[in-house]
């Protein structure tokens, strides 16, 4: 099971440290380059936001479960982050691990039964379950919650320096997390597990008959996808220090599906661009169309139907991912061969 395998086109070897490091390294490169175009506040965000995607391609990418339910964990661990720190002290790296650690509890709850579930039931099973934390959160909780009035909060400064409400420092924590997160990942994914996971995902029960307990290691696989969007809406918490039900809403994951599907599912490079050009979609489209207007002088839809249009055109036209795209076009090319 160490051996390098082949799937969905491309040779997953397990990463030796200094390829680790050269991966991350290119990562970070990457994200102070995107970070000269973009300001650093929106590249906080881009970033709480790329460590979701990773999560959820865990969950769909790797294993083959489409979960409309997945924002479920990521208001987890941002409404557990906030109440920590409302009811509890103002330590930020404490909040941050009550609120993954309510996240992982209710995931190895819920997991016990929607692990037990495929294809569409597993993604409406995961959907009623958010629908259920969304009202929860809204109304019998609102006397904790503050409902739909939303949730303040503050945190001291980590070790007494690093101030998450200042830009600098918010992106930097940030930056450190999502490198922290891939690289956990990495190794994962590339690792025995990983490639178990990825044969439940092609054929279980030819998994099942080589003796292995599937269904244990898609309940751990669930519960690790929960745990690291949970970390997604801990770090949205200490960051915003304002919360809202929007953080839990199902409608949220649209946004993570859509993203997976652009970038690549099963990559998690793929997740990362798939993350970028989504939310560059999303953040500039708003400012864009009415500037178009007014150009053209006449009256354009809302931008949410421009999302919506080029979004569809995206994931119908790259059917793989944009990786998927690449990758299959340098295997294509005249002289290369797979490696």
């Amino acid at each position: 099971m160490t051996a390098a395998i082949d799937t969905r086109g491309f040779t997953v070897r397990p990463a030796s440290p200094w390829g680790l490091v050269r991966e991350v390294a290119f990562i970070a490169a990457g994200l102070l380059l995107l970070s000269l175009v973009i300001k650093v506040h929106w590249m906080t965000n881009f970033m709480i936001f790329f460590i979701l995607v990773l999560s959820f391609d865990l969950l769909y990418g790797f294993m083959g479960h489409l979960s409309f339910g997945h924002m479920l964990y990521f208001g987890a661990g941002a409404y557990g982050s906030a109440l920590w720190l409302v009811y509890g002290s103002k330590s930020p790296l404490i909040a941050l691990a009550v609120g993954m650690l309510v996240a992982a509890l209710l995931a190895a709850g819920l997991g016990r039964i929607v692990m037990r579930t495929h294809g569409a039931p597993f993604a409406l099973i995961n959907m009623a379950f958010n629908e259920i934390g969304h009202f929860m959160i809204q109304s019998p909780l609102s006397g904790v919650t503050q409902g739909e009035d939303g949730l303040s909060c503050s945190a001291d400064n980590i070790f007494g320096i690093i101030n998450l409400y200042k830009d600098g420092w918010a992106f930097g924590f940030a930056a450190v997390m999502l490198l922290a997160v891939f690289a956990l990942l990495r190794v994962l994914t590339a690792a025995p597990y990983g490639i178990l996971v990825r044969s439940i995902k092609e054929n279980e029960q030819r998994v099942k008959f080589l003796g292995y307990n599937t269904f244990r290691y898609k309940w751990v696989t669930f519960v690790i996808a929960s745990t690291v969007a949970a970390l997604s809406g801990g770090m949205f918490t200490l960051v915003q220090g304002f919360i809202s039900p929007r953080v839990i809403s199902p409608f949220g994951n649209v946004d993570v599906i859509f993203a997976v599907l652009i970038g690549g599912a099963g990559n998690l490079y793929g997740a990362l661009i798939g993350g970028t050009v989504f939310m560059l979609i999303k953040n500039f489209l708003p400012v864009l169309i009415p500037e178009l207007a007014t150009m053209l002088n006449m009256k354009l839809p809302q931008w949410e139907m421009w999302l919506g249009i080029v979004l569809l055109v995206i994931v119908f036209s790259v059917r793989k991912g944009i990786v998927g795209a690449v990758l299959a076009k340098w295997r294509q090319r005249p002289c290369g061969r797979t490696t």
